[in-house]
């Protein structure tokens, strides 16, 4: 799965909006929607914004590599 979607399964997930999204990890709505959209990538400094939120840090191994792992509360939004 791309970083796209994966941004999106994350959102869908949680329950929120775009708009929320940002405001949590204090992005722009037009930067996120371009990043869900594949337009421009996902730099790392966002990426580690979102993978170090409290409330999306159970999702950083899934995020970066695909992988989960129950033993360190690591899930799959899917």
């Amino acid at each position: 799965m791309d970083l796209p979607a994966k941004l999106k399964a994350i959102r869908k997930r949680e329950g929120i909006t775009q708009g929320e999204l940002c405001e949590l990890l204090e992005m722009s709505h037009s930067t996120l929607k371009k990043y869900e959209a594949g337009i421009i990538e996902m730099g790392l400094p966002p990426i580690l914004k979102m993978a170090n939120h409290p409330r999306f840090r159970k999702y950083t191994l899934w995020l970066l590599t695909d992988d989960i792992s129950s033993a360190s509360e690591q899930i799959s939004p899917l």
